[in-house]
């Protein structure tokens, strides 16, 4: 995944924001490839408080406990915006994936939302998931960008969605 984020992040100084980080090593594994400006939330406290400690020797990234839905930042405040299988957990167990329901729609659509209002102008979304374009465009589309999707692996792919807001 490094040349695609290397690719869609030129900028080492970019201001990211990381939906979900769980327990994750994206976060560290970017700062270590120089990216510094990392804000990581995730809804569990438990998930924060121990991402604390394990990334104590990361000055730079931040840790708080927020809902992607509801975004305390301030509009147009990153430059980048990385869900990589956040969006997939809210639809995780969640009925048909052909025909979702109205809760499910709209859970992402708050997700969506908030994405948008917090990327600057010029910013860029980036989404990785193991979800397939039919089942995911529908729920990124947008007036304010376009989306590019490349497939990464063989047998089993990985989607790289990457929306420049425009």
């Amino acid at each position: 995944m490094q040349p695609l984020l290397n690719q869609a992040i030129p900028n080492r100084e970019a201001k990211i924001l990381m939906l979900g980080c769980g327990n994750s090593t994206l976060g560290e594994d970017m700062y270590n490839d120089g990216y510094k400006n990392i804000v990581n939330i995730d809804y569990s406290k438990t998930v924060i408080d121990n991402m604390k400690i394990r990334c104590a020797d990361k000055p730079e990234m931040t840790w708080l406990e927020m809902d992607i839905r509801d975004l305390k930042f301030d509009t147009e405040s990153f430059d980048v915006v990385i869900d990589k299988g956040t969006m997939d957990a809210l639809m995780c167990d969640r009925g048909d994936v052909w025909d979702p329901s109205e809760e499910l729609i709209q859970d992402v659509k708050g997700e969506v939302d908030e994405v948008q209002r917090v990327l600057k102008v010029g910013g860029t979304f980036l989404y990785i998931t193991f979800g397939q374009p039919h089942f995911r465009k529908i729920h990124l589309e947008r007036d304010c960008w376009n989306i590019d999707i490349k497939t990464m692996g063989d047998a089993f792919h990985y989607f790289f969605y990457t929306m420049v807001k425009f």
